[in-house]
């Protein structure tokens, strides 16, 4: 009876809702960010990079000096590579760094020395909020809108 009142069918097709698949790269991001930042961590605290200290002890006032007589060698050739030391020679006090490859010891007294922590926690602190902020905007991506693809308009 329904087919007499109305003598067509009116199909409506709906648009289908595609599911987006949730991104999983925020996890992920979160992990690597995590492994690089121990890895960090952990070759950090192991020693700092040769040049690195170098550029530090000769902003401190260290000065660099190559071993010239024989005793200076002996000196030279006993003491720890790429390592800051204590030591006195006739009653003096002073700190010297090893510098290997070069063939160098840089030499400074306390005063160099104390100024050298100070840039060389300086430079920690620095290193350690940059790592921070890099893990928190590697984190924060894609994260509220904030970052990611869905603010380009894409």
């Amino acid at each position: 009876m329904s087919n007499i009142c109305f003598p067509f069918t009116l199909t409506i097709t709906l648009p289908m809702k595609i599911a987006e698949p949730k991104p999983r790269f925020p996890l992920t991001l979160l992990l690597a960010s995590l492994a690089a930042g121990v890895l960090l961590v952990i070759t950090g605290c192991a020693s700092m990079d040769a040049s690195n200290q170098e550029s530090l002890l000769v902003a401190a006032g260290f000065r660099a000096r190559t071993p010239q007589t024989p005793k200076q060698h002996e000196l030279y050739d006993a003491a720890p590579a790429y390592k800051v030391e204590h030591a006195s020679l006739n009653g003096k006090s002073f700190y010297a760094y090893k510098y290997e490859s070069k063939g160098v010891a840089y030499i400074g007294g306390e005063a160099e020395y104390q100024r050298y922590k100070q840039l060389a926690i300086a430079q920690r602190i620095a290193r350690d909020y940059y790592t921070a902020a890099e893990m928190n905007r590697q984190a924060a991506w894609g994260w509220y809108g904030a970052y990611g693809y869905r603010t380009m308009g894409w």
